[in-house]
């Protein structure tokens, strides 16, 4: 699916509206792989997503990698910042493995990086600035129907 987004209010609801499908699809855990340039709404989107939960507060994770989530019924978002990642190496070292395994959602900022890493069964969100509109933008997802 491609979205022509108009506003960071627009890019944020349609985050959230990926998350109300994935509750409505019941899925146990899910990895959404998020790409973009530098400040075109990762984190906006990100911020969405949680929000189908009851999440509030979501803040990128640039210098801690991740930051992890839980609702009040106990559900868990893991918020990644790959930007600085250069490897498996550090991916090991923060327990990614067992992040991306566990129940609960993964929600990966800048995946490029490491493509090798990324689950097959990936949920993949690419956002892109348009020319037309200083705050437009295109979002396309593959993966799920939202």
């Amino acid at each position: 699916m491609i979205y022509n987004i108009t506003s960071p209010e627009e890019t944020e609801a349609l985050g959230r509206k990926l998350g109300e499908s994935i509750k409505q699809n019941e899925l146990k855990r899910a990895f959404i792989a998020l790409d973009g340039e530098m400040g075109v709404g990762k984190t906006v989107f990100c911020r969405g997503f949680a929000s189908a939960f009851g999440i509030s507060g979501v803040k990128s994770p640039t210098y801690t990698i991740v930051n992890e989530y839980r609702s009040k019924d106990g559900t868990k978002i893991f918020h990644f910042d790959l930007y600085r990642i250069d490897g498996y190496d550090d991916l090991a070292s923060i327990g990614y493995d067992d992040y991306i395994m566990s129940d609960g959602y993964s929600i990966a900022e800048w995946t490029a990086r490491i493509p090798e890493e990324v689950p097959e069964e990936a949920i993949r969100v690419t956002i892109s600035r348009t020319n037309d509109n200083e705050n437009g933008r295109i979002i396309e997802i593959t993966g799920i129907p939202v």
